[in-house]
């Protein structure tokens, strides 16, 4: 009898040992609390410091601010679990990224040769891979329309045109084409398609148009259009074609354009006021001689994400993400640094302030059900890339196993809609897109610890912002794979040198935090999987 009831015994201890999680998940409110405003400064006061140079993908700052984050995820003892090519696995995904860019480019006139984003910027693609010399012609106002015609007596076949930006006006000030105060085809602020078109039909081999009077006015010109030249070097995940033609558009100044024209760069306002007085084109004849050179590359890119794996127990295989990105936009062509504290500085170390508060946890025996990965990403500035060669091409973890991304880009901020309203808010943004049971854990979890205002604004489908899809957890959405991301919203300070640590709020970037660390412990410790049960826009 006493050999029955002891095999009854152990088969009782067996059957508890299936039936229970592996450890018990604990109270989470002491590993909460090691998430402070202190940690999240110190963190942040390396990553947003200036030797990072902004942290642009690719660059050596970048790299730096990578190993940094490689280094706090082994002092906290999280596994390294990326497998590059050996045994033994990384923190660092590296990946390859290509670049369509500018080689030599240049214009020559004047025995001055003059250069790209300095005394010139363009309208669109061009090819010229060897330097190619044209004859220039002043072109007026580069319009024909009806009654007032600059080509009239023009043949600039195989030639530069060299013309004014806008549309010629009255002296009091209405337009000399649509005879209104309205500007016609010609002064809009795209005009120069309509310009760079007719130039193309009547044969013209390049397009220079004159936009500004000053080396200063000019300056103001790169600085407004420099962010749309980035689109002529963006980075993209595959090597890809471009379609490219001979006959270039080039913004430049009153200077640039005299020594295209070899004359002085008074001649130009003396000619449009000219204009307006006959209300008519005028024959200036200016002409002169220019040589061009653009020449387009491919460069191939190498950039890592940082991932940081912590296993669970009983439900291992299945996968919860804490995510942010750790790029920012890097130097400013005035060579100012833009640190990134907020946009997502504070993003990444609240990753590894919660990493670090699942790691201690572990440690005391009370490790998640579910493992968690703590993943970092490069190239969310260049499109969400990072992100994206996780999800779409090398998820290190089968997306399959993954329960939900908690997403954190641009906390610990008040936004311009809060100043003096509200410091204890954050937005939630995709929490009922795709599983009503993340949007109610969300809920709840946030009435029962931190007790913050839940702001849903930018959740709305309508919101023009569209901040669902900018993030690096849409990549994770569109797999179907349920999501929060956290967001305290844009200011001033927004993709500019300002973006510095001091103005940064970390009490509020503590309470996300901790929002944060909370919400991901009940989904990772709960006994069934997320539901997907949603498809909202």
């Amino acid at each position: 009898m006493r050999n029955a009831i002891t095999s009854s015994l152990t088969g009782l201890l067996l059957l508890q040992s299936f039936l229970l999680p592996a450890q018990s998940p604990g109270n989470p409110t002491p590993y909460a609390q090691t998430i402070t405003a202190a940690d999240l400064e110190k963190h942040l006061r390396v990553l947003a410091a200036d030797d990072m140079e902004g942290r642009e993908t690719g660059t050596p700052g970048q790299k730096k601010a990578a190993e940094y984050i490689a280094r706090q995820f082994a002092a906290d003892n999280l596994v390294p679990i990326v497998k590059n090519g050996g045994e033994k696995g990384a923190y660092l995904q590296p990946f390859s990224l290509y670049r369509k860019t500018w080689g030599d480019f240049y214009v020559k006139a004047g025995n001055k040769q003059f250069a790209y984003l300095k005394d010139f910027i363009t309208n669109g693609l061009l090819s010229v891979p060897q330097e190619t010399s044209y004859e220039t012609v002043f072109v007026g106002y580069g319009i024909s329309d009806g009654k007032y015609d600059d080509y009239a007596k023009l043949d600039v076949t195989g030639k530069a045109v060299v013309m004014l930006e806008g549309e010629p006006k009255k002296a009091n000030g209405q337009s000399l084409i649509s005879g209104t105060s309205e500007p016609s085809k010609w002064g809009t602020a795209d005009s120069w398609r309509a310009k760079t078109t007719l130039a193309k039909d009547k044969g013209a081999a390049q397009v220079f148009i004159i936009s500004a009077e000053s080396a200063e006015g000019f300056r103001q010109v790169v600085s407004q259009r420099g962010a749309l030249q980035g689109r002529f070097n963006r980075l993209t995940l595959r090597p890809g074609t471009e379609q490219l033609g001979s006959v270039g558009t080039f913004l430049v100044a009153e200077e640039t354009a005299a020594a295209l024209l070899n004359t002085k760069p008074e001649q130009f306002k003396k000619l449009k006021e000219q204009i307006a007085k006959a209300g008519a084109p005028v024959s200036a004849g200016l002409k002169g001689k220019v040589s061009v050179k653009a020449e387009r590359k491919e460069e191939t890119v190498q950039t890592e994400n940082v991932l940081g794996f912590i296993e669970g127990t009983d439900k291992k295989d299945e996968v919860v993400i804490v995510s942010s990105h750790y790029d920012h936009i890097g130097i400013s062509p005035n060579g100012q640094v833009n640190n990134g504290a907020n946009d997502d500085g504070s993003g990444t170390v609240s990753v590894l302030e919660i990493a670090q508060a699942f790691a201690k946890a572990k440690a005391d025996g009370h490790g998640p059900r579910r493992s968690m990965l703590f993943l970092t990403v490069t190239g969310e500035e260049k499109g969400l890339l990072g992100s994206q060669y996780y999800a779409d091409m090398d998820p290190v973890l089968p997306l399959e196993n993954t329960v939900a991304d908690l997403n954190i880009d641009m906390v610990g901020r008040v936004d311009d809609l809060h100043q003096g309203k509200s410091d204890n808010y954050i937005y939630v943004i995709g929490s009922d897109k795709l599983s009503s049971e993340l949007h109610r854990i969300s809920e709840e979890t946030n009435k029962q610890y931190a007790k913050m205002e839940l702001d849903y604004k930018y959740n709305d489908p309508k919101d023009p912002e569209r901040i669902y899809y900018r993030s690096d957890h849409y990549n994770f959405a569109k797999h179907k794979i349920p999501i929060i991301f956290y967001f305290n919203g844009l200011h001033a300070d927004y993709h500019q040198p300002t973006d510095d640590v001091e103005k940064m709020d970390f009490t509020l970037a503590e309470k996300t935090a901790r929002l944060i660390f909370y919400t991901a412990w009940e989904i990772a410790n709960r006994d069934n999987r997320l539901v997907v049960d949603s498809n909202k826009p």
